[in-house]
């Protein structure tokens, strides 16, 4: 399964009617939540049927899409699964929890609900929201597979914007060579990792590097009126910047990571 990403760009309007999906889809899934904890019991086809009952309840749920009805089901008898194999394990519970608003937030389409233009630069939305078309910004190119591939399409929420993911039924193979080494590895925190050569990878330190402006931004935060267009702006900022850290975080640990595997044959 491959995962590809792009920005969606469009109009405020549209990233209003975004809003609108993503929280109906987390309505579905905390009321499927609750319908579970109400009638203990039922099973994952009973949270799937109950989505049809909200769809005949609530006028405005029958906007999002059935499958991405399904798929808000699906989410929440996650959550329930996992606590089921906690308890199994003897492990930390972790009771599924209700989803809050919050700045980041998403809602899945299966097969349906979404289309992709010719140049597959653009995609439209078809539900009941009416969201419109979007401009694609990435650099995946999606011409190298089939529609049928395309197995779910996920809208996420973060602070800097809005993004399309696109998941895909395709195994990943890479052609490599043998290298004929073998490398042991030692995370520490003074050093990233120390290997089992006596080479070193220095921290990064990107949160530490960005700690001053980011209690700077807390700091302009807390002093804001809450419900305030203020408010809203400098939370948004204060994301950014997190979401920025990271985004570096993340970028340093995957090209370090695919170094080490690339080089050698055996990693311990």
């Amino acid at each position: 399964m491959l995962v590809f990403e792009a920005k969606l760009e469009g109009e405020k309007q549209q990233h209003e009617k975004l809003d609108e999906a993503i929280r109906t889809a987390r309505f579905v899934r905390n009321s499927c939540l609750r319908y579970w904890m109400d009638n203990k019991g039922i099973g994952r086809y009973e949270l799937s049927a109950y989505c049809k009952v909200l769809a005949k309840e609530f006028p405005w749920a029958n906007k999002l899409n059935s499958m991405a009805r399904q798929a808000s089901a699906e989410r929440a008898w996650s959550s329930i699964a996992r606590f089921y194999d906690n308890c199994k394990k003897k492990a930390k519970k972790g009771f599924p929890q209700f989803k809050k608003h919050q700045t980041h937030g998403s809602v899945e389409y299966k097969t349906c609900g979404w289309k992709l233009s010719e140049d597959r630069r653009t995609i439209t939305f078809t539900d009941g929201f009416k969201a419109g078309s979007f401009k694609l910004w990435g650099t995946r190119d999606l011409h190298f597979y089939q529609l049928e591939q395309i197995k779910r399409v996920r809208v996420v929420r973060r602070a800097d914007g809005y993004y399309v993911q696109f998941c895909l039924d395709v195994e990943r193979i890479e052609k490599r060579e043998p290298t004929g080494k073998t490398i042991g590895l030692d995370v520490g925190l003074t050093h990233f990792y120390t290997d089992s050569d006596g080479q070193t990878v220095e921290n990064p330190r990107h949160l530490r590097k960005s700690e001053k402006a980011l209690k700077r931004l807390g700091r302009r935060l807390s002093r804001t009126q809450r419900g305030s267009k203020n408010r809203a702006k400098n939370r948004n900022r204060l994301g950014r910047a997190h979401l920025k850290v990271s985004r570096q975080r993340k970028d340093f640990a995957v090209k370090l990571a695919r170094y080490v595997v690339q080089s050698n044959d055996l990693v311990a």
